[in-house]
């Protein structure tokens, strides 16, 4: 009985040593090794809490920024996707105290709450805020009633994805020929204004055009950029205006790049002064 019993168990621990190595399980203790060791290198980086849609698009723009960042996420298809895009991940809850702790959240400059769930968001924001009260976090919220809770939670800043989309698409049905907008300020925004095939403003300087709004750049066809362009600035059909001014004042100027038909007389040029 007790050869029976030792041959047995020695058996079994080979067989249970050699799945150990066969599964994989010890090329990816060695692996999760390696990223925590290249994480506790990193400082100044950010923290990408949840990788689905939205945190592959963060991921995306931080990585062609040439920003250091790390990925906190639970589930194993999104971090096949990190793996293939060569960025570091973890894989746990990001809202628990020990991954972000892990991710070095105590160098990092911003945490980027990207999760799917709302409540997990909130948690995250929570945890963050508790473990470092200086650092910058940004939140995603699905529902518009979670904007007021992350922003308790401690979010410096609420993103709702579908809520910008929804305006974005608007705005571009009702101004085509606006391509960009940023607010500046409460009453003050950037915008991006292509100079359309047959508007009013083609073929016009920029002194004539540009009303009360500041001209902080023109972006020719050709791609170079020409800052603070002098007034006599030509406008061609196929450039991009860069303007900063007030709601009202750009509306005026947006009028201007609305595409008419040929042979139109242009009748706003003037109402901008």
């Amino acid at each position: 009985m007790l050869i029976v019993l030792g041959v047995g168990t020695l058996f079994y621990a080979l067989v249970t040593v050699t799945e150990f190595f066969v599964a994989g399980h010890l090329g990816d203790i060695l692996e999760e090794r390696r990223t925590l060791k290249n994480v506790e290198d990193l400082k100044g980086h950010h923290l990408i809490c949840g990788f689905g849609r939205v945190g592959r698009q963060v991921a995306r723009d931080l990585q062609a920024g040439g920003d250091d960042y790390v990925i906190i996420d639970e589930l194993d298809e999104n971090k096949h996707i990190a793996d293939q895009m060569g960025a570091p991940f973890l894989q746990g809850r990001p809202s628990d105290d020990e991954m972000l702790k892990a991710a070095g959240i105590d160098r990092a400059i911003s945490v980027l709450a990207c999760v799917d769930s709302d409540a997990e968001n909130i948690f995250t924001c929570l945890t963050a805020r508790e473990l470092r009260s200086d650092i910058t976090v940004v939140a995603r919220a699905s529902v518009e009633d979670s904007e007021k809770k992350l922003l308790r939670a401690g979010a410096n800043r609420v993103i709702s994805p579908y809520k910008s989309s929804g305006a974005e698409m608007a705005r571009l049905a009702l101004q085509p020929q606006v391509t960009g907008v940023v607010d500046v300020a409460p009453e003050y925004r950037m915008e991006e204004i292509d100079v359309t095939e047959g508007c009013e403003a083609a073929g016009k300087t920029i002194g004539e055009v540009r009303g009360t709004t500041t001209i902080a750049a023109v972006r020719s066809t050709d791609g170079r950029v020409h800052p603070q362009p002098a007034s006599d600035t030509v406008l061609r059909s196929g450039d991009v205006l860069i303007a900063m001014g007030t709601v009202d004042a750009l509306k005026k100027l947006e009028s201007l790049f609305i595409p008419r038909p040929a042979g139109q007389v242009g009748t706003v040029l003037g109402d901008l002064g």
